[in-house]
Protein backbone atom coordinates (compact mmCIF):
# COMPACT_ATOMS: atom_id res chain seq x y z
CA UNK A 1 0.00 0.00 0.00
CA UNK A 2 2.80 2.52 1.03
CA UNK A 3 3.83 2.51 -2.56
CA UNK A 4 0.58 4.15 -3.92
CA UNK A 5 1.53 7.15 -1.62
CA UNK A 6 4.77 7.62 -3.95
CA UNK A 7 3.06 6.92 -7.22
CA UNK A 8 -0.56 7.95 -8.65
CA UNK A 9 -0.64 4.78 -11.04
CA UNK A 10 1.49 2.56 -13.29
CA UNK A 11 0.51 2.56 -16.87
CA UNK A 12 -0.41 -1.16 -18.21
CA UNK A 13 3.14 -1.91 -19.36
CA UNK A 14 4.89 -0.57 -16.02
CA UNK A 15 2.57 -3.44 -14.45
CA UNK A 16 3.23 -6.08 -16.58
CA UNK A 17 6.56 -5.64 -15.92
CA UNK A 18 6.21 -5.36 -12.09
CA UNK A 19 4.06 -9.19 -11.78
CA UNK A 20 5.33 -10.91 -15.10
CA UNK A 21 6.85 -13.48 -12.64
CA UNK A 22 3.80 -13.72 -10.33
CA UNK A 23 2.41 -17.11 -10.20
CA UNK A 24 -1.00 -15.68 -11.75
CA UNK A 25 0.89 -14.01 -14.89
CA UNK A 26 0.42 -15.53 -18.46
CA UNK A 27 4.51 -15.09 -18.43
CA UNK A 28 5.42 -16.41 -14.77
CA UNK A 29 7.40 -19.18 -17.00
CA UNK A 30 9.78 -16.79 -19.19
CA UNK A 31 13.52 -16.85 -17.92
CA UNK A 32 14.18 -13.20 -19.13
CA UNK A 33 12.65 -9.83 -19.65
CA UNK A 34 13.75 -7.49 -21.97
CA UNK A 35 13.06 -3.47 -22.16
CA UNK A 36 13.63 -1.30 -24.54
CA UNK A 37 12.32 2.16 -25.60
CA UNK A 38 12.48 5.75 -25.25
CA UNK A 39 14.28 7.30 -22.37
CA UNK A 40 12.29 8.56 -19.49
CA UNK A 41 9.56 5.93 -20.19
CA UNK A 42 9.44 4.58 -16.61
CA UNK A 43 11.03 1.39 -17.65
CA UNK A 44 14.04 1.50 -14.92
CA UNK A 45 12.41 2.36 -12.32
CA UNK A 46 9.48 -0.25 -12.68
CA UNK A 47 12.20 -3.06 -13.22
CA UNK A 48 14.38 -2.44 -10.31
CA UNK A 49 11.39 -2.48 -8.01
CA UNK A 50 9.99 -5.99 -9.58
CA UNK A 51 13.59 -7.27 -9.62
CA UNK A 52 14.08 -6.96 -5.78
CA UNK A 53 10.36 -7.79 -4.94
CA UNK A 54 10.71 -11.20 -7.34
CA UNK A 55 14.27 -11.74 -5.34
CA UNK A 56 12.66 -11.55 -2.00
CA UNK A 57 9.67 -13.21 -2.58
CA UNK A 58 11.28 -16.36 -4.31
CA UNK A 59 14.66 -16.70 -2.64
CA UNK A 60 16.30 -16.32 0.88
CA UNK A 61 20.04 -15.49 1.56
CA UNK A 62 21.14 -15.72 -2.28
CA UNK A 63 23.39 -13.45 -4.11
CA UNK A 64 22.05 -11.38 -6.82
CA UNK A 65 23.44 -8.52 -8.88
CA UNK A 66 22.79 -5.17 -10.80
CA UNK A 67 25.32 -4.21 -13.68
CA UNK A 68 25.15 -1.08 -15.21
CA UNK A 69 28.16 0.89 -17.25
CA UNK A 70 29.75 2.23 -14.03
CA UNK A 71 29.11 1.26 -10.61
CA UNK A 72 28.81 4.85 -10.68
CA UNK A 73 25.75 4.71 -12.62
CA UNK A 74 24.19 1.61 -10.80
CA UNK A 75 24.24 3.80 -7.36
CA UNK A 76 23.04 6.91 -8.94
CA UNK A 77 20.59 5.27 -11.41
CA UNK A 78 19.43 2.05 -9.47
CA UNK A 79 19.94 2.15 -5.89
CA UNK A 80 19.87 5.18 -4.88
CA UNK A 81 16.28 5.90 -5.84
CA UNK A 82 14.90 2.41 -5.26
CA UNK A 83 16.06 2.06 -1.10
CA UNK A 84 13.17 5.06 -0.51
CA UNK A 85 10.29 2.89 -2.14
CA UNK A 86 11.45 -0.06 -0.40
CA UNK A 87 11.64 1.02 2.88
CA UNK A 88 8.35 2.36 2.24
CA UNK A 89 6.98 -1.10 1.34
CA UNK A 90 8.53 -2.44 5.19
CA UNK A 91 11.93 -3.60 3.44
CA UNK A 92 15.36 -2.57 5.84
CA UNK A 93 17.68 -1.59 3.40
CA UNK A 94 21.77 -1.29 4.64
CA UNK A 95 23.78 -0.07 1.96
CA UNK A 96 27.94 -0.94 2.36
CA UNK A 97 29.75 1.34 -0.37
CA UNK A 98 32.90 -0.05 0.66
CA UNK A 99 31.57 -3.44 -0.57
CA UNK A 100 29.34 -2.58 -3.69
CA UNK A 101 26.49 -4.47 -1.86
CA UNK A 102 22.87 -3.49 -0.60
CA UNK A 103 21.52 -5.91 2.23
CA UNK A 104 17.62 -5.96 2.02
CA UNK A 105 15.80 -7.68 4.84
CA UNK A 106 12.30 -7.64 6.04
CA UNK A 107 10.71 -10.82 8.36
CA UNK A 108 13.43 -13.03 9.03
CA UNK A 109 14.70 -12.92 4.98
CA UNK A 110 17.68 -11.89 3.64
CA UNK A 111 19.19 -11.28 0.07
CA UNK A 112 22.54 -9.48 -1.29
CA UNK A 113 22.50 -7.39 -4.10
CA UNK A 114 25.93 -6.65 -5.40
CA UNK A 115 26.62 -3.89 -8.44
CA UNK A 116 29.01 -4.15 -11.08
CA UNK A 117 30.41 -1.67 -13.86
CA UNK A 118 30.70 -3.24 -17.51
CA UNK A 119 32.58 -0.11 -19.40
CA UNK A 120 34.54 -2.02 -20.84
CA UNK A 121 36.53 -6.05 -22.15
CA UNK A 122 38.56 -6.12 -19.25
CA UNK A 123 35.12 -5.70 -17.11
CA UNK A 124 34.45 -9.13 -17.19
CA UNK A 125 36.67 -10.50 -14.72
CA UNK A 126 35.49 -8.28 -12.13
CA UNK A 127 32.29 -10.88 -11.79
CA UNK A 128 33.76 -14.07 -12.03
CA UNK A 129 33.91 -16.80 -9.18
CA UNK A 130 30.36 -15.31 -7.76
CA UNK A 131 26.97 -17.66 -7.88
CA UNK A 132 24.12 -15.71 -8.56
CA UNK A 133 20.40 -16.25 -8.60
CA UNK A 134 19.71 -13.34 -10.86
CA UNK A 135 21.00 -10.12 -12.49
CA UNK A 136 19.43 -7.33 -13.71
CA UNK A 137 21.47 -5.38 -16.39
CA UNK A 138 20.65 -1.74 -16.57
CA UNK A 139 21.80 -0.28 -20.48
CA UNK A 140 22.66 -3.30 -21.53
CA UNK A 141 23.37 -1.96 -24.64
CA UNK A 142 26.36 -0.02 -23.45
CA UNK A 143 28.11 -3.11 -22.19
CA UNK A 144 30.43 -4.99 -23.92
CA UNK A 145 29.17 -8.47 -24.77
CA UNK A 146 31.97 -10.28 -23.09
CA UNK A 147 31.21 -8.68 -19.73
CA UNK A 148 27.36 -9.54 -20.25
CA UNK A 149 28.28 -13.55 -21.34
CA UNK A 150 30.34 -13.50 -18.45
CA UNK A 151 27.95 -12.16 -15.89
CA UNK A 152 25.25 -14.43 -16.95
CA UNK A 153 26.94 -17.38 -16.81
CA UNK A 154 26.83 -17.15 -13.03
CA UNK A 155 23.39 -17.37 -13.05
CA UNK A 156 23.60 -21.11 -11.96
CA UNK A 157 20.73 -21.21 -9.29
CA UNK A 158 17.82 -23.01 -10.26
CA UNK A 159 14.79 -20.85 -11.44
CA UNK A 160 17.25 -17.78 -12.23
CA UNK A 161 16.16 -15.12 -14.03
CA UNK A 162 17.68 -12.24 -16.09
CA UNK A 163 16.27 -8.93 -16.28
CA UNK A 164 17.27 -6.12 -19.43
CA UNK A 165 16.99 -2.68 -20.05
CA UNK A 166 18.41 -0.40 -22.15
CA UNK A 167 17.99 2.40 -24.98
CA UNK A 168 18.27 1.38 -28.56
CA UNK A 169 21.68 1.93 -30.81
CA UNK A 170 22.46 0.57 -34.04
CA UNK A 171 20.36 -1.99 -36.05
CA UNK A 172 23.49 -3.90 -35.86
CA UNK A 173 24.07 -3.72 -31.89
CA UNK A 174 24.94 -7.57 -30.66
CA UNK A 175 22.13 -6.77 -27.93
CA UNK A 176 19.46 -6.03 -30.65
CA UNK A 177 20.55 -9.27 -32.61
CA UNK A 178 21.42 -12.23 -30.29
CA UNK A 179 18.61 -10.84 -27.51
CA UNK A 180 15.85 -8.95 -28.75
CA UNK A 181 15.47 -10.57 -32.32
CA UNK A 182 15.87 -14.02 -30.89
CA UNK A 183 13.68 -12.92 -28.19
CA UNK A 184 11.38 -16.27 -28.95
CA UNK A 185 13.69 -18.55 -28.23
CA UNK A 186 15.43 -17.16 -25.95
CA UNK A 187 12.29 -17.27 -23.90
CA UNK A 188 11.87 -13.81 -22.91
CA UNK A 189 9.09 -11.42 -22.14
CA UNK A 190 9.74 -8.25 -24.57
CA UNK A 191 8.10 -4.80 -23.05
CA UNK A 192 8.72 -1.41 -25.71
CA UNK A 193 8.33 1.53 -24.15
CA UNK A 194 7.78 4.72 -25.10
CA UNK A 195 7.76 8.33 -23.33
CA UNK A 196 3.57 7.94 -23.22
CA UNK A 197 4.54 4.89 -21.01
CA UNK A 198 5.88 7.08 -18.05
CA UNK A 199 2.24 8.58 -16.34
CA UNK A 200 4.48 11.03 -14.12
CA UNK A 201 5.41 13.05 -17.45
CA UNK A 202 3.75 16.12 -17.89
CA UNK A 203 3.25 17.17 -21.33
CA UNK A 204 5.48 20.19 -20.44
CA UNK A 205 8.08 17.37 -20.00
CA UNK A 206 7.83 15.51 -22.49
CA UNK A 207 7.69 18.23 -24.79
CA UNK A 208 11.05 19.25 -23.55
CA UNK A 209 12.60 16.44 -24.25
CA UNK A 210 11.13 16.04 -27.84
CA UNK A 211 13.25 18.90 -28.26
CA UNK A 212 16.41 17.85 -26.53
CA UNK A 213 17.44 15.33 -29.39
CA UNK A 214 17.65 15.32 -33.77
CA UNK A 215 18.47 13.05 -36.31
CA UNK A 216 19.51 9.39 -35.21
CA UNK A 217 19.25 10.28 -31.43
CA UNK A 218 16.02 11.47 -32.00
CA UNK A 219 14.38 8.49 -33.74
CA UNK A 220 16.20 6.19 -30.82
CA UNK A 221 15.78 7.88 -27.37
CA UNK A 222 12.33 9.65 -28.24
CA UNK A 223 10.77 6.89 -30.74
CA UNK A 224 12.85 4.21 -29.02
CA UNK A 225 13.92 2.89 -32.83
CA UNK A 226 16.84 1.05 -33.54
CA UNK A 227 18.11 2.97 -36.36
CA UNK A 228 21.66 3.68 -38.34
CA UNK A 229 22.94 6.93 -37.67
CA UNK A 230 23.40 8.71 -41.08
CA UNK A 231 24.20 12.01 -42.79
CA UNK A 232 25.45 15.09 -40.68
CA UNK A 233 25.87 14.90 -36.99
CA UNK A 234 24.31 17.98 -35.88
CA UNK A 235 21.60 18.31 -38.84
CA UNK A 236 19.73 20.81 -36.59
CA UNK A 237 22.95 23.41 -36.53
CA UNK A 238 21.94 26.31 -39.10
CA UNK A 239 22.76 29.78 -38.99
CA UNK A 240 20.66 30.82 -35.96
CA UNK A 241 22.10 28.44 -33.64
CA UNK A 242 25.19 30.23 -34.20
CA UNK A 243 25.12 33.57 -31.50
CA UNK A 244 27.23 36.57 -32.08
CA UNK A 245 29.81 36.97 -29.02
CA UNK A 246 28.06 37.50 -25.42
CA UNK A 247 27.89 41.22 -24.14
CA UNK A 248 29.05 41.83 -20.35
CA UNK A 249 31.58 40.10 -17.81
CA UNK A 250 32.31 36.46 -17.97
CA UNK A 251 31.17 34.58 -14.45
CA UNK A 252 33.91 31.83 -15.69
CA UNK A 253 36.41 30.79 -18.30
CA UNK A 254 37.46 27.39 -19.96
CA UNK A 255 39.54 26.12 -22.68
CA UNK A 256 39.16 22.91 -24.13
CA UNK A 257 41.77 21.13 -26.14
CA UNK A 258 42.48 18.44 -29.25
CA UNK A 259 45.68 17.52 -29.95
CA UNK A 260 47.30 16.65 -33.36
CA UNK A 261 50.78 17.23 -34.66
CA UNK A 262 50.26 15.96 -38.34
CA UNK A 263 46.41 16.56 -37.59
CA UNK A 264 44.99 19.66 -36.73
CA UNK A 265 45.16 21.13 -33.10
CA UNK A 266 41.76 23.05 -31.77
CA UNK A 267 41.60 25.01 -28.65
CA UNK A 268 38.49 26.67 -27.95
CA UNK A 269 37.89 29.48 -25.59
CA UNK A 270 34.50 29.17 -23.45
CA UNK A 271 32.53 32.27 -21.35
CA UNK A 272 30.00 31.30 -18.73
CA UNK A 273 27.46 33.82 -18.99
CA UNK A 274 24.16 33.12 -16.54
CA UNK A 275 23.05 29.15 -17.61
CA UNK A 276 25.30 29.00 -20.69
CA UNK A 277 28.70 28.19 -21.76
CA UNK A 278 30.01 30.46 -25.25
CA UNK A 279 32.38 29.57 -27.42
CA UNK A 280 33.57 32.81 -27.91
CA UNK A 281 37.35 32.27 -29.60
CA UNK A 282 39.34 29.71 -30.95
CA UNK A 283 42.96 28.63 -31.79
CA UNK A 284 42.77 25.65 -34.66
CA UNK A 285 46.34 25.04 -36.39
CA UNK A 286 46.32 22.80 -39.14
CA UNK A 287 50.01 22.11 -40.31
CA UNK A 288 48.79 20.40 -43.93
CA UNK A 289 46.88 23.93 -44.60
CA UNK A 290 49.66 26.01 -43.56
CA UNK A 291 52.42 23.81 -44.73
CA UNK A 292 54.42 23.73 -41.55
CA UNK A 293 54.15 21.91 -38.32
CA UNK A 294 54.63 23.44 -34.68
CA UNK A 295 55.72 21.93 -31.52
CA UNK A 296 53.99 21.70 -28.19
CA UNK A 297 55.70 25.53 -27.02
CA UNK A 298 54.53 26.84 -30.05
CA UNK A 299 51.11 25.32 -29.64
CA UNK A 300 50.89 26.69 -25.70
CA UNK A 301 52.10 30.16 -27.10
CA UNK A 302 49.48 30.71 -28.63
CA UNK A 303 46.80 29.11 -26.53
CA UNK A 304 47.89 31.31 -24.07
CA UNK A 305 47.73 34.08 -26.19
CA UNK A 306 44.00 33.23 -27.27
CA UNK A 307 43.64 33.49 -23.13
CA UNK A 308 44.74 36.76 -23.10
CA UNK A 309 45.44 37.11 -19.51
CA UNK A 310 42.20 35.26 -18.56
CA UNK A 311 42.94 32.47 -15.79
CA UNK A 312 40.47 29.31 -16.81
CA UNK A 313 38.70 27.59 -14.08
CA UNK A 314 39.45 24.32 -15.69
CA UNK A 315 40.75 23.13 -19.29
CA UNK A 316 39.34 20.45 -20.60
CA UNK A 317 42.39 18.18 -23.39
CA UNK A 318 42.81 15.35 -25.51
CA UNK A 319 43.79 12.16 -23.35
CA UNK A 320 46.36 11.44 -25.48
CA UNK A 321 48.03 14.53 -25.83
CA UNK A 322 50.12 13.74 -22.52
CA UNK A 323 53.23 16.07 -23.60
CA UNK A 324 50.69 18.83 -24.23
CA UNK A 325 49.05 18.31 -20.93
CA UNK A 326 52.48 17.82 -19.36
CA UNK A 327 53.78 21.45 -20.42
CA UNK A 328 50.32 23.26 -19.95
CA UNK A 329 50.22 21.82 -16.35
CA UNK A 330 54.16 23.45 -15.75
CA UNK A 331 52.27 26.56 -16.95
CA UNK A 332 50.18 26.33 -13.81
CA UNK A 333 47.18 25.58 -15.89
CA UNK A 334 44.13 23.38 -14.22
CA UNK A 335 44.51 20.52 -16.70
CA UNK A 336 41.26 17.69 -16.90
CA UNK A 337 42.13 14.23 -19.14
CA UNK A 338 39.19 14.84 -21.06
CA UNK A 339 35.95 11.94 -21.24
CA UNK A 340 36.71 10.02 -24.80
CA UNK A 341 33.52 7.91 -25.55
CA UNK A 342 32.65 9.34 -28.56
CA UNK A 343 29.18 8.16 -28.71
CA UNK A 344 28.52 9.29 -25.66
CA UNK A 345 29.91 12.39 -25.89
CA UNK A 346 28.55 13.24 -28.68
CA UNK A 347 24.63 12.72 -27.66
CA UNK A 348 25.72 15.05 -24.32
CA UNK A 349 26.83 17.86 -27.11
CA UNK A 350 23.88 17.50 -28.95
CA UNK A 351 21.49 17.58 -25.93
CA UNK A 352 23.93 21.09 -24.42
CA UNK A 353 23.31 22.72 -27.95
CA UNK A 354 19.35 22.22 -28.03
CA UNK A 355 18.94 23.19 -24.65
CA UNK A 356 21.54 26.14 -24.86
CA UNK A 357 23.67 25.18 -22.27
CA UNK A 358 26.42 25.31 -24.55
CA UNK A 359 26.83 27.79 -27.63
CA UNK A 360 29.06 28.35 -29.81
CA UNK A 361 29.72 31.53 -31.11
CA UNK A 362 29.54 32.07 -35.06
CA UNK A 363 33.52 34.04 -34.84
CA UNK A 364 34.67 30.79 -33.98
CA UNK A 365 34.86 29.87 -37.88
CA UNK A 366 36.54 26.52 -38.10
CA UNK A 367 33.82 25.35 -35.84
CA UNK A 368 31.29 26.46 -37.73
CA UNK A 369 32.64 24.87 -40.67
CA UNK A 370 33.18 21.62 -39.18
CA UNK A 371 29.52 21.63 -38.01
CA UNK A 372 28.45 21.43 -41.40
CA UNK A 373 30.83 18.67 -42.48
CA UNK A 374 31.02 16.55 -39.39
CA UNK A 375 28.94 13.24 -40.75
CA UNK A 376 28.17 9.42 -39.70
CA UNK A 377 30.36 6.85 -41.72
CA UNK A 378 28.07 4.73 -44.50
CA UNK A 379 30.89 2.00 -44.50
CA UNK A 380 30.66 0.38 -41.08
CA UNK A 381 27.93 -1.72 -39.44
CA UNK A 382 28.34 0.07 -36.35
CA UNK A 383 27.85 3.64 -35.22
CA UNK A 384 30.97 5.75 -36.47
CA UNK A 385 32.35 9.33 -38.00
CA UNK A 386 34.02 9.93 -40.88
CA UNK A 387 37.62 10.65 -39.07
CA UNK A 388 37.61 14.26 -40.97
CA UNK A 389 36.66 18.11 -40.20
CA UNK A 390 36.38 16.50 -36.56
CA UNK A 391 38.74 18.42 -34.98
CA UNK A 392 37.03 21.49 -33.50
CA UNK A 393 34.03 18.86 -32.67
CA UNK A 394 36.42 16.65 -30.77
CA UNK A 395 37.28 19.60 -28.37
CA UNK A 396 33.42 20.80 -28.39
CA UNK A 397 32.92 17.39 -27.49
CA UNK A 398 35.66 17.21 -24.17
CA UNK A 399 34.27 20.09 -23.27
CA UNK A 400 30.31 19.04 -23.01
CA UNK A 401 31.26 15.43 -21.78
CA UNK A 402 33.36 17.14 -18.67
CA UNK A 403 30.47 20.09 -17.94
CA UNK A 404 27.63 17.37 -17.65
CA UNK A 405 30.00 15.44 -15.11
CA UNK A 406 30.59 18.69 -13.24
CA UNK A 407 27.00 19.11 -12.87
CA UNK A 408 26.28 15.90 -12.39
CA UNK A 409 28.35 15.76 -9.19
CA UNK A 410 26.85 19.17 -8.22
CA UNK A 411 22.98 17.29 -8.26
CA UNK A 412 22.42 19.44 -11.23
CA UNK A 413 21.12 16.86 -13.76
CA UNK A 414 20.33 19.08 -16.87
CA UNK A 415 21.08 16.29 -19.71
CA UNK A 416 18.80 13.20 -20.76
CA UNK A 417 18.93 10.42 -18.64
CA UNK A 418 19.05 7.21 -20.23
CA UNK A 419 16.18 5.64 -18.07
Amino acid sequence: MAIKSRFEKFSPKQLRVLNWWCENSPFKNRDVIICDGAVRSGKTLCMSISFVMWAFYRYNGMNFAVCGKTIRNVKRNIILPLMPILKELGFDCELKSSENLLLVSAGGRMNRIYFYGGKDESSASLIQGMTLAGILFDEAALMPRSFVEQALARCSVSGAKLWFNCNPENPYHWFYTEWIKKKEERNALYVHFLMSDNPSLSREVLERYEKMFSGAFYQRFILGRWVKAEGLVYPFMQFDMFPSNPTGDAEEFALSLDYGTVNPTSCGLWEKHGASWYRVDEYYFDSRRQGFQRTDEEHLREIKALLGGRKPGFVVADPSAASMITLMEKEGLPVIKADNDVMNGIRKVSSALKSGRIKICRCCKDAVREFALYSWSDSSAKDSIIKENDHAMDDIRYFASELERRENSMGLVFSAERN
